[in-house]
């Protein structure tokens, strides 16, 4: 550290010194913008006045640093008579440094955080649904499948497992008469407050998200009333779309009558040979279609 001592005198009219008339000595003042305290001292009388000034050299550790205000969010950002670049001592630019990392810390914490949240936000409602879909509504629609369907309702649905002739067939009224509940459990729901409205709504949306699967997958991709896409080279598709062909077909007494969980029926009757070679055929099937567009 080095220190050095030196004096600066500006007079206007010199006659003014010796008055007996003079000011104290104004307090000393400190900028913090250079590397050395000023101490200035003036005696005035009237018509003008004397000032010296003593500069202390004592220098400061570190070097000043140009830091822009905008970065810093300065309340002069605009203004076109500022210079927005101004120097500043080594450990205050350290300290700025250091608030810029804490802020972009905290910025990653906070989108880390807001994607984890959402993520395990949308695994939570996918596999609510998963469930709901598989487990409820697939058990309901396999049981209404194998003791309505093809019991008392068997002359709506027989039209379903013979040649179709036209855009409709008679076994499409059992999608307007799912409809109706759902319709029914929705409107209930969302016009309620509470806990058993609350339920209800859920249900309802559980029962058309499961109709809108089923019509995609059963209409769609097992019986080819519109086209799906690549959804029916995925594994899983193609693996139900073959165990419901099979339920068509009769080989084991009509089961499975699941469409979503129909191998797992399939495994539980010794299906799966069958099963495998109808997987295998559905794919020729496909390529020949390819093949010949």
């Amino acid at each position: 550290m080095a220190a050095g001592l030196s004096a600066a005198v500006t007079s206007k009219p010199f006659r003014s010194f010796f008055s007996s008339h003079h000011r104290p000595n104004p307090t000393p003042i400190f900028n913090p913008l250079v590397h050395h305290q000023r101490i200035a001292v003036g005696v005035r009388r009237k018509t003008g006045w004397l000032s010296v000034s003593f500069v202390l050299g004592e220098q400061k550790h570190g070097e000043l640093q140009v830091v822009n205000r905008e970065e810093e969010g300065s309340e002069d950002v605009g203004n076109p008579n500022i210079d927005p670049r101004i120097l500043i001592p080594a450990h205050v630019a350290e300290k700025l440094a250091r608030k810029r990392s804490e802020r972009f810390t905290y910025l990653v914490a906070a989108v880390m955080s807001s994607f984890g949240i959402t993520s395990m936000a949308v695994m939570a409602v996918y596999y609510r649904f998963s469930w709901q879909m598989e487990v409820g509504m697939e058990f309901w629609a396999r049981w209404a499948h194998r003791a309505l369907w093809h019991a008392s309702l068997w002359h709506m649905h027989e039209s379903h497992h013979r040649p179709r002739e036209g855009a409709f067939e008679l076994n499409d009224v059992f999608a307007i008469i799912n409809a109706v509940p759902a319709i029914a459990l929705l409107s209930y729901g969302f016009f309620n407050k509470g806990l058993v409205p609350g339920l209800c709504f859920g249900a309802g949306l559980g029962i058309t998200v499961f109709g809108m699967a089923y019509m995609f997958v059963h209409d769609g991709l097992v019986h080819k009333r519109f086209q799906v896409g690549p959804i029916a080279n995925v594994p899983y598709f193609r693996k139900v779309a073959a165990a419901h062909q099979l339920h068509h077909s009769e080989k084991f007494q009509g089961v499975p009558y699941g469409l979503f969980l129909g191998p797992k029926e399939l495994e539980e009757v010794g299906g799966l040979e069958e099963l495998e070679k109808e997987i295998n055929r559905r794919i020729k099937s496909s390529k020949r279609v390819d093949e010949s567009q």
